[in-house]
């Protein structure tokens, strides 16, 4: 069994709406952990939490209560270890390619000359050889993403958080990147927390799946899938992962029918 290496214990958030306004409670005693080479999504309703927990382990935000851990060598805030891709690619249009892939390197203070070794040894891995020097507009919407991952995962930070990474492709798009992020993770076996929306895409990639309940979030549920890997699209097609959909599906529309009832609610 792998080492746990995020721990997210009892963390709660509340958002601060004027002096005359309650707080608005946000997460309501969050529990997880993510173990070393793991790859694990988060679903659940929409407004619950989901990416407020992101900017936690991110630095972006504290607390109101509870701790985030990760466990490794050197400091134990997860911002030190993280490496954060967000729902757009941010891509910056003036510059080419292999230069906006080696911004978080610079950020971090490596050297233009060795960032630009580092990020080029990659573009064969994503599929972007012989783009280096293109501009962003010349990409194709899948080619962005991928650029945008390698962004990410040249950092080489210890866990990945990708937050909705296909969620602006179309759907024949979205269905190839997931099959190219699962090969690559096959072989480099990252350390992977994601948020998405899309259930299938959760089942197919993951080693577990945590829904979020209607806020003040708490894990309401978490799915070992158990499917044997490497997969492909046939795994798509197999009673075992039309369960685990169809599991998950049923609890994400009590907790989405949760959230609407509490928003008519807070209304009224």
């Amino acid at each position: 069994m792998a080492e746990d290496r995020l721990i997210v214990d009892g963390v709660t958030k509340s958002f601060s709406r004027g002096r005359r306004v309650p707080e608005l409670a946000v997460l309501g005693g969050v529990s997880f952990t993510v173990a070393a080479g793991e790859f694990v999504s988060v679903i659940g309703p929409s407004g619950c939490g989901k990416s407020t927990v992101f900017n936690m382990l991110a630095g972006l935000e504290t607390p109101s209560a509870g701790t985030v851990e990760f466990r490794a060598s050197g400091s134990a805030d997860p911002a030190a270890h993280c490496a954060y891709m967000p729902q757009r690619d941010l891509l910056f249009p003036w510059r080419s390619i292999l230069d906006n892939t080696i911004l978080g390197l610079q950020v971090q203070g490596v050297a233009r000359q060795e960032a630009r070794r580092r990020a080029r040894a990659l573009f064969p891995v994503f599929g972007l050889a012989g783009f280096e020097d293109a501009r962003p507009a010349h990409l194709s919407g899948g080619m962005r993403q991928r650029a945008a991952l390698l962004r990410t995962v040249v950092q080489d930070r210890e866990l990945l958080l990708l937050d909705e990474p296909f969620g602006a492709l179309d759907s024949l798009t979205r269905t190839e990147m997931q099959s190219w992020l699962r090969e690559v993770w096959q072989r480099y076996r990252w350390t992977v927390l994601m948020i998405t929306h899309d259930i299938r895409e959760a089942v197919f990639l993951s080693d577990r799946v945590l829904v979020l309940s209607a806020r003040p979030a708490v894990v309401r549920h978490e799915l070992r899938v158990d499917l044997p890997r490497p997969r492909d699209l046939s795994t798509i097609t197999t009673p075992e992962f039309a369960a685990m959909e169809q599991e998950l599906l049923e609890i994400l529309h009590e907790e989405s029918r949760r959230a609407l009832a509490e928003q008519r609610d807070t209304k009224h």
